[in-house]
């Protein structure tokens, strides 16, 4: 991308001092975004996102934190660009969704690989609103906390196809709920065609399926309802994650990267394609 994004210092109250442009910026993706997830994206998405009621600058956190703590007591973490996998589970078992204090340039606007505050904000605080998402994200960091090290990155797989990219069964039909589609203008209008494979949600071949970060997803999973997202963690899942090692990996349904992009998505030992992955 050519440019090393840094988050920016936040003061003793939280408050971070956004620039004209970056304010800017954030006002032209949510404009643009709010009328591409229309059909898309599924109802309580769309309702969390009118209760949060984003405006023409890049929300405060300890404003948005009230709104959301007087939900399901859910916040929003100020966090460096980079944080460790540790870190980033342990937010999660606290109730905290880290967001890094950076918003892309405006030449990056259709994509950034590194995932910045409009990503983190308006892809995941609008379900924050959901207690069954809240439960799930909640769960999974304690889960994930317990797992070996070395297992997280398959672990992390459950997160990645639901929270990230995962689409639900509606009344008015499929729809999405994943923060990595909605806060993606070409993943919302992609997501529902039928350029990609849809599946229904089954945790031991989520941990059997790879996926890449820089790519359009050529398979999304698909839930019932809300309240399915949570009793995937009522299975046993740490032996669901030994199963799907001694079964093995699903072909992939994508090319390989090059080592360049590899290098790029920090995609080398498991410990930082967790780290990337968890960030985007």
């Amino acid at each position: 991308m050519g440019h090393t994004y840094v988050s920016h210092p936040v003061d003793d109250k939280g408050y971070v001092q956004w620039t004209s442009t970056e304010d800017e910026t954030w006002r032209t993706l949510v404009t643009r975004q709010r009328k591409i997830v229309e059909g898309v994206a599924c109802d309580e998405f769309l309702e969390g996102l009118d209760y949060l009621a984003f405006d023409e600058a890049i929300p405060q956190l300890p404003e948005l934190n009230a709104k959301l703590e007087a939900c399901n007591g859910w916040g929003v973490e100020p966090v460096p660009a980079i944080i460790q996998p540790k870190e980033f589970f342990t937010l999660l078992s606290r109730k905290r969704f880290p967001a890094a204090t950076f918003i892309r340039l405006p030449e990056h606007m259709d994509y950034l690989q590194e995932p910045d505050i409009f990503h983190e904000l308006y892809g995941h605080t609008p379900l924050l609103t959901n207690k069954p998402y809240c439960d799930f994200m909640q769960k999974f960091g304690e889960l994930a906390l317990k797992a070996e090290p070395k297992d997280r990155r398959r672990l992390f797989r459950l997160f990645w196809f639901t929270i990230e990219f995962g689409l639900i069964k509606t009344d008015k039909g499929l729809k999405a709920y994943g923060g990595g589609i909605l806060s993606s203008p070409g993943e919302t209008e992609y997501c529902l065609t039928d350029k990609s494979e849809k599946t229904s949600f089954d945790a031991l071949t989520a941990l059997r399926t790879p996926y890449r970060i820089d790519i359009m997803q050529p398979m999304y999973f698909v839930l019932d309802s809300f309240d399915d997202l949570f009793e995937i963690l009522n299975q046993d899942v740490f032996a669901l994650v030994e199963k799907a090692k001694e079964l093995g990996d699903f072909e992939p349904k994508f090319p390989p990267k090059d080592v360049k992009k590899s290098d790029q998505a920090g995609s080398g030992d498991d410990e930082s394609e967790e780290e990337g992955a968890m960030r985007c």
